[in-house]
């Protein structure tokens, strides 16, 4: 229970110095934007660029490679995620590799200990596609032994299997640019003292450098195609060739983003420099130079263990989540806060084309993205989550008419984004062909976009502001996805958070929204399931190897942002029944909450790819634990500064209308 005197005064005062916090921290210009955090791959892979584009003189390298040293483990690796229980393979490779770029020695104490971890696991052999490729880029690896990825996949039309829009979107900008790549295949040594010899401590004859075995038939096709287009690539005859390095170069060119990045993410952005600098862009060229200088602030966040490269960024998601909490708490567009991130987010809205229209044709533009600049890839999560915010604030509002339009129109491209199950995805409508994963590019993570319960539930809470209920069909068509979806013990799983507690903190609040019935069966064992899961703090928490042991849903140390998820989806229920659990969530909540009036969270609760990756689990023999897999690191997490904010806030806001008075 909440142990004061005045609970309800302890709640209010809580709520207050998190309001505080929040106007203290917004920009001059409306939004909030936290720092987005994830593995060190990042910033090594921008070291290695820097040596292949020749680039030595930025003034932030020396603080790049200080944050890389300040993430490495006692045990010599690098994670993927806060307390993993094991290092990441490939991480590793990469940062040990960018390390001897910049010049340590390889007797140094930090490389000695990554070095023993790589050798002890014989984990040169086991590192990713995008690793190899960075290897050979170096020379350091055969480029016959990375994946081919032909230019040639421009020319397949829409309609044919494994054309450039079957992969996610992620994955889409990121193949065209490595297509320039791989149809050079450049490499661009190390000098003599920074080769990475030492990693072959028998020689590199006896490395085997040999692409994984697949494990399916479909899987032996496609790797069997991969070594013919191996001798295609060294064959003087290439027909088309040359057209089809020109159409990726123009595709990508389309698509650099206002700010000088692609698709509002590290990958593409990166690959799409060294790509057409292969093709001949120098690094003065206009698109070079706006690639380049994207890398800079606010893409690079200086802090005093050195200076990260984040791998995308979220002032549009996170101002929009801001809003919700603020409305969640009775703030209104009166108070300026408010009406700044506002105005802020219709701004925002994006009126010009995407990737999105080659399969949803006759739908106007409408979404939002996430990013600071990403108008080819809005998505369907930040849209969902934008119409809630307007649809609360619009009678609060100045200009309620622009309320009103921004409404219609992302009304009319959400529901044009539905996928042929009724559900949505984040970034395209049926984006799930089972023969993309079965390529051997696609083994570093998810490279489809299918339906998930977390984005459709955000998108069913949204229509539900706008007034629709169970009896509109497509709401009813959503629901029916959801009730299917749901796991045996009552959770539903998390696509884009970690993990069983974000996927139920979202469905109840929309099942809520659009007048089911919370008295349910199938919702009681969902809520029946989050209580079983509530740690003996009074929070809630689960670990990012959830996605990898089923035996870990909704374990793991408490945080902030977990609890509030868990807040939400009880506060859904709409009776007293759980109140005791409620209790006990926000005095953690409470206790925890620092005098600034935010609150502190080292653990990772978000997600670009969930879990480790294909195969991860088939690597695990029976009595394995998960720290002894032999492939552990396929997964890409992510810490969202402000989720340890917004979430609870938008707890407490909703516990002060649920409760009222408290009882001490």
């Amino acid at each position: 229970m909440l142990h004061k005197a005045d609970p309800r005064e302890w709640l209010d005062q809580g709520v207050e110095k998190a309001l505080r916090w929040l106007e203290k921290t917004q920009t001059p210009k409306g939004y909030w934007a936290g720092f987005l955090k994830t593995n060190s791959a990042i910033e090594a892979e921008w070291i290695l660029a820097m040596h292949f584009l020749g680039i030595s003189d930025d003034p932030k390298y020396p603080e790049v490679v200080r944050s890389i040293l300040s993430e490495q483990r006692p045990d010599g690796s690098w994670e993927v995620f806060h307390g993993a229980p094991a290092g990441d393979v490939s991480a590793t490779v990469e940062c040990y590799a960018a390390l001897r770029a910049a010049g340590l020695d390889k007797d140094s104490e930090p490389l000695l200990r990554a070095r023993e971890w790589i050798l002890e696991r014989g984990a040169l052999g086991k590192v990713r596609v995008f690793t190899r490729m960075w290897l050979a880029l170096l020379g350091e690896w055969p480029w016959d032994a990375t994946p081919n990825l032909p230019p040639e996949l421009v020319f397949l039309p829409s309609w044919a299997p494994l054309n450039l829009y079957d992969f996610a979107s992620w994955g889409r900008a990121t193949i065209v640019a490595l297509c320039l790549v791989s149809a050079r295949r450049p490499v661009r040594p190390l000098p003599a003292d920074r080769r990475l010899d030492e990693l072959f401590p028998h020689g590199r004859k006896a490395q085997d450098f040999s692409l994984p075995r697949p494990k399916t038939p479909l899987g032996w096709f496609f790797f069997l195609g991969d070594r013919l287009l191996n001798l295609y690539h060294r064959s003087p005859l290439q027909p088309g060739r040359d057209l089809a390095t020109k159409l990726c170069v123009e595709w990508m060119v389309r698509r650099q983003e206002a700010d000088g990045c692609w698709a509002g993410i590290q990958p593409p952005w990166i690959y799409a420099l060294i790509g057409l600098n292969c093709q001949g862009f120098p690094l003065d060229h206009p698109v070079m130079k706006a690639g380049l200088e994207a890398f800079n602030e606010p893409w690079a966040h200086p802090t005093e263990k050195g200076t990260y490269l984040q791998c995308c960024t979220s002032p549009v998601w996170d101002t929009m989540l801001s809003l919700v909490a603020m409305t969640d708490c009775g703030l209104d567009c009166q108070n300026p806060s408010v009406q700044k991130a506002l105005d802020y987010l219709l701004d925002q809205q994006i009126d010009a084309p995407g990737d999105w229209q080659v399969k949803v044709r006759g739908v106007p533009s409408g979404g939002w993205a996430f990013e600071y600049e990403n108008d080819t890839y809005p998505d369907v999560d930040d849209t969902a989550v934008a119409v809630m915010a307007l649809a609360r604030l619009r009678a609060s509002s100045a200009d309620p008419a622009r309320v009103d339009r921004a409404l219609e129109r992302a009304t009319l491209w959400l529901l044009g984004m539905r996928c042929r199950n009724g559900a949505w995805a984040a970034f395209d409508v049926n984006n799930d062909s089972a023969l993309v994963g079965q390529i051997p590019f696609s083994d570093f993570g998810e490279s489809l976009d299918p339906p998930s319960a977390d984005v459709t539930a955000h998108v069913i809470e949204a229509l539900g502001h706008l007034g629709r209920d169970m009896a509109d069909p497509a709401v009813a068509r959503a629901v029916d996805y959801l009730r299917a979806e749901q796991e045996a013990d009552g959770s539903w799983f998390g696509r884009w958070g970690v993990n069983h507690v974000y996927g139920t903190g979202a469905v109840l609040p929309a099942l809520k929204a659009v007048g089911e019935n919370m008295q349910a069966d199938y919702i009681q064992k969902a809520a029946d399931w989050l209580v079983s899961r509530q740690n003996p703090d009074g929070g809630w928490g689960e670990t990012c190897a959830s996605y990898m042991d089923p035996s870990l849903r909704g374990v793991g140390p408490s945080t902030s942002s977990q609890t509030g998820w868990a807040l939400l989806a009880l506060l859904a229920i709409g009776d007293h029944e759980r109140d005791e659990a409620i209790a006990r969530g926000l005095d953690y909540l409470l206790r925890t909450q620092r005098p600034d009036g935010t609150w502190d969270q080292a653990e990772y609760t978000g997600t670009g790819f969930p879990g480790y990756g294909l195969g991860a689990r088939a690597d695990l023999t029976a009595g394995q634990t998960l720290d002894q897999g032999k492939e552990l690191g396929r997964g890409f997490m992510l810490n969202y500064a402000m989720y340890r904010h917004y979430f609870p806030l938008m707890a407490l806001g909703r516990a002060r209308t649920h409760l009222g008075p408290l009882e001490a």
